[in-house]
């Protein structure tokens, strides 16, 4: 009993100090309350059965030393039953028998005394032992414990999830409507794809990556290559995807003004993902500054109104939240050298508070595009392009030979996204009936008072920023629906202008 009282105070923390080094406050109390409970019923019974053993024990001693006296008196004390008859013994005996008769008896009732008096003994504790354990029974079952009520909460906040969050924007009282473009957007991209540009070259065009580019150098390379073909001006934002998105919405403003002073040109934003939530950001909170340098924002795919995937790892108050995040910290911040709070930001708790204090300029054209997987057996193998490996070709003695050769030393880095994202919108719609990208719930992606495009073709959330091994013949690629985009987004600058 004294090692498991030491091992309660050692879980517990010891009264008001507390034991730092305890991860797992609820389940060690729940764990220990089962310890401390067996030990409970461990040290009653064996107690109970101690005190029976001895009385029995005792009971027989005594029976054998006063074996002898006993068996003197006579068959009336065996048709008895153990009951003491004096009288009867005196009258049948002479003198010395009577004494001896007397003596036998006299001991005889203090042995039966001591027995009864051992045997209430036994019964008091085992009474006591019952009516404890009754006692027990009905306060747990009557008012459950705090630790229970607890394990109950955090049963409850995993079970709902992100249920009342999806879509929340557009149940906000006072929210403003957006307005469908999608099929406009269809005829430009008809255009772009048979080779009209109606992008103009007196703007600067900026593509904000999201989360983890840094670690893709293939994150809107193409789209830049593609956008430096049309004699367009383009540039992909050097900024920390990992980091907070009020870190990275102070490096875009300052970015932007650079852009802004060197050309004397607006910039005309477009972000993926969390890029999108970053420029979103950046504008919301230096608008004043920005006003006459930023032209509009094209939000592809972004979590304006927050993540579920992002929400459920990172939810506090459910189970193993406090080991989830240690095991993310120790992903991001040791291994991925960023902050855990990229991730956070996206949740919808922290959606919620920054758009509390940080909207989109009404003045600001926006346009919002996003998309819905498809679950097609072929996604689960495609593969996505997010950075190729150059051998060392100088090993084979090709010093001299031509770029081509070179070139053709580069191995592809490819990773199966598609389906990765696949089994997380599989996830999104089983638990919540919604449709998503992988990622991104579809009305999660839409910002309040911005044109919205909604196409029908199944596209996962990777796919506008990497290439596809399994590429559908006559159908847009990134580049071009890009290039869609921002082509409607300055005939929304104009309709606002006009208006």
């Amino acid at each position: 009993m004294l090692c498991l009282s030491l091992l309660h105070i050692s879980f517990l923390g010891g009264g008001k100090k507390k034991n730092p080094s305890c991860r797992y406050p609820v389940a060690t109390k729940l764990y220990t309350c089962c310890v401390l409970f067996s030990a409970c019923l461990f040290k009653i019974f064996f107690c109970s059965s101690f005190f029976i053993r001895r009385t029995k024990l005792l009971i027989k001693v005594e029976t054998d030393d006063g074996g002898g006296a006993a068996s003197g008196l006579g068959s009336q004390n065996q048709s008895s039953q153990g009951k003491f008859d004096v009288a009867s013994s005196v009258s049948s005996s002479n003198g010395h028998q009577m004494g001896e008769s007397a003596s036998s008896t006299t001991n005889n009732l203090d042995l039966f005394t001591r027995q009864n008096i051992m045997l209430d003994k036994a019964t008091s504790l085992l009474n006591s032992t019952s009516a404890t354990f009754t006692e027990f029974g009905q306060r747990l079952l009557g008012t459950p414990p705090l630790l229970w009520q607890g394990m109950v909460d955090r049963l409850q906040t995993t079970w709902k999830g992100s249920i009342d969050d999806i879509g929340w924007l557009q149940r906000l009282p006072g929210s403003m409507g957006v307005q469908d473009r999608t099929q406009r957007f269809e005829q430009i991209l008809e255009l772009v794809c048979h080779g009209v540009h109606p992008l103009p070259d007196n703007l600067i065009y900026l593509l904000v990556p999201g989360l983890f580019s840094n670690h893709s150098p293939l994150y809107f390379v193409d789209t830049k290559v593609y956008f430096s073909k049309l004699g367009l001006t383009c540039h992909i934002a050097k900024i920390h995807s990992e980091a907070a998105v009020e870190t990275n919405a102070s490096v875009l403003k300052e970015y932007i003004e650079e852009l802004h002073w060197g050309s004397g040109k607006q910039v005309a934003i477009l972000g993926h993902s969390k890029g999108g939530v970053d420029a979103a950001a950046a504008v919301a909170m230096n608008w004043p500054s920005l006003k006459d340098k930023v032209a509009g924002l094209v939000l592809v795919q972004s979590p304006y109104g927050g993540s579920p995937i992002a929400s459920d790892i990172l939810r506090e108050g459910q189970i193993a939240d406090v080991q989830t995040r240690y095991l993310l910290e120790l992903l991001i911040q040791k291994m991925v050298k960023g902050d855990l709070k990229a991730l956070e930001d996206l949740t919808y708790k922290k959606r919620q508070n920054f758009l509390a204090r940080y909207s989109l300029p009404r003045e600001l054209p926006v346009v919002s595009f996003h998309t819905e997987i498809s679950i097609a057996p072929k996604v689960f193998s495609t593969m996505s392009h997010i950075a190729h490996a150059e051998l060392p070709w100088h090993l084979f003695n090709i010093e001299t030979a031509s770029n081509v050769v070179k070139n053709s030393m580069k191995v592809p880095v490819v990773v199966p996204l598609p389906a990765l994202m696949a089994m997380c919108a599989k996830h999104i719609e089983l638990r919540y009936k919604h449709k998503s990208d992988g990622l991104v719930a579809r009305q999660d992606a839409e910002a309040p008072g911005s044109v919205v495009v909604r196409p029908d073709r199944k596209l996962d959330h990777g796919w506008m920023v990497y290439s596809v091994s399994n590429k559908t013949l006559g159908e847009p690629d990134a580049s071009q629906v890009c290039e869609a985009l921002l082509a409607l987004l300055l005939e929304t600058c104009k309709r606002t202008k006009a208006d």
